[in-house]
């Protein structure tokens, strides 16, 4: 009998010591900000100025017709034909314009910002109308999709104003407030809030069937184009300082952390009515991971931008953190995958670039605010996959994606692949490991 309890006791204090020697291993093997600092801040610096911003000044700037020329391959060579859209234009302004003001770049950014500042103002802005039309032709003569829809228009409104920012040329600054208050006259939603989104050219309503530049009816409002208008809004405010425009960001603030939240399920959807009744049926009945995981840190910006506090969102946005993390994480690989359906893994499972993107900027804002390791996992590991996988030192640029078997394909630069993403992450990203370096 006392051979047996012995023996138990020496079985007991075995397990304890393993247990020990595991949670101290977690604890070593926990990144902590420091060391993170220490090893990214150089490598996302040579990311940032050797292989994003030197591609798109070299190869974009379009100073035959003005604009940016956005249209390269695989490899980063140039595909022939090619148009200007008002999204991807209006990002290379901001990229150009950020880069500046945030010190990794003089000059040259600016007179590259304003070539595409003066493209949007003399080629794409409707004079008679006003707003932004949607696509033209390489040289900017050529209307191809007049029509207007908030989606573009945002990205526009946030491209000037950041463009303010860097410059601090009030031209700028009025014509800013100019567009803000045309798209309060035009678009802004009295009834049910938000912004009515899709308009024909001289911002009469377009007829349901007659299709959309964003894949949805004419008549629904998008997560996704809320979601940029609050990242709008939120530089715009900045820039302004427009009681008016500090509303609306609120208004915003709310629609991306309540309206667009499911609650049952602690996730965003995308498509909904004009009353803001959710649209569920078919395949509008999925997660963006990358959506949710970009609105956590938006939201977080918008705040401090507006003044408000944080701190009684922390639980939704653990809430839209963790159910990404749960069914759209490769804990194996790092990296998030594309989107999946309600609380099922995901099952679209490339991982696109700008996914990985917001997902290492969304990760240190929630590392900031909650003080939980397990996000600088997520950054860490997330981004060595980037690093590994999706930044192309040879050809300049990411790849678009990652297929599941690991194939890197698609386009370096198209109508929907700038240099915003990829940039912006960089640029926020490092902000944060250089207050954290010492």
């Amino acid at each position: 009998m006392l051979g047996k309890k012995l023996e138990k006791a020496q079985f007991c204090a075995v397990a304890t010591l393993i247990v020990s020697v595991s949670i101290c291993s977690k604890l070593q093997a926990a990144p902590n900000r420091a060391s993170l600092s220490k090893i990214y801040i150089p490598k996302f610096e040579k990311i940032l100025k050797e292989n994003i911003a030197s591609f798109w000044y070299t190869k974009s700037l379009d100073r035959t017709n003005g604009g940016y020329t956005i249209n390269f391959g695989p490899d980063g060579e140039l595909k022939s034909g090619g148009t200007k859209m008002i999204v991807s234009q209006a990002r290379t302004v901001w990229l150009f314009s950020r880069l500046a003001r945030a010190g990794y770049g003089g000059e040259e950014y600016i007179e590259a910002a304003d070539l595409g500042y003066r493209f949007l103002k003399e080629k794409m802005w409707d004079d008679r109308n006003g707003g932004f039309y949607w696509e033209v032709d390489a040289t900017g003569d050529r209307r191809l999709r007049p029509r207007k829809h908030l989606y573009g228009q945002a990205f526009a409104l946030y491209a000037i104003s950041e463009f303010y920012l860097a410059s601090g040329r009030k031209d700028v600054l009025d014509f800013a407030v100019r567009f803000f208050n045309l798209l309060e006259a035009k678009s802004y939603d009295k009834t049910y809030g938000g912004y009515v989104e899709f308009f024909n050219e001289d911002w009469t309503p377009v007829a349901e069937g007659e299709g959309s530049y964003m894949g949805a009816g004419p008549n629904l409002k998008l997560m996704n184009t809320h979601l940029h208008l609050l990242e709008a809004m939120t530089t715009f405010y900045r820039a302004s300082r427009l009681p008016l425009a500090r509303a609306r960001l609120l208004e915003l603030i709310n629609i991306e952390s309540n309206t667009v939240v499911r609650k049952d399920i602690g996730a965003c959807t995308d498509k909904y009515d004009r009353d803001w009744t959710p649209r569920l049926e078919g395949d509008y009945a999925r997660v963006s991971y990358g959506h949710d995981i970009e609105n956590v840190w938006l939201l977080m910006d918008a705040c401090d931008a507006a003044g408000v506090s944080n701190y009684p969102f922390v639980d939704l946005y653990q809430t839209l953190f963790d159910y990404s993390l749960k069914y759209g994480y490769d804990e194996v690989k790092g990296g998030f995958y594309d989107s999946g359906a309600f609380n099922q893994p995901a099952d679209r499972r490339s991982k696109v670039w700008w996914v990985q993107t917001e997902a290492i900027v969304s990760a240190l804002y929630m590392n900031r605010i909650t003080q939980d390791s397990k996000y600088l996992t997520v950054f860490k590991e997330t981004s060595d996959f980037i690093e590994e996988h999706l930044v192309d030192f040879d050809s300049g640029e990411w790849h678009a994606e990652i297929t599941p078997d690991g194939t890197a394909r698609g386009d370096k630069a198209n109508a929907w692949k700038a240099g915003y993403h990829n940039g912006r992450s960089m640029i926020e990203c490092l902000e944060i490991l250089k207050q954290w370096k010492d």
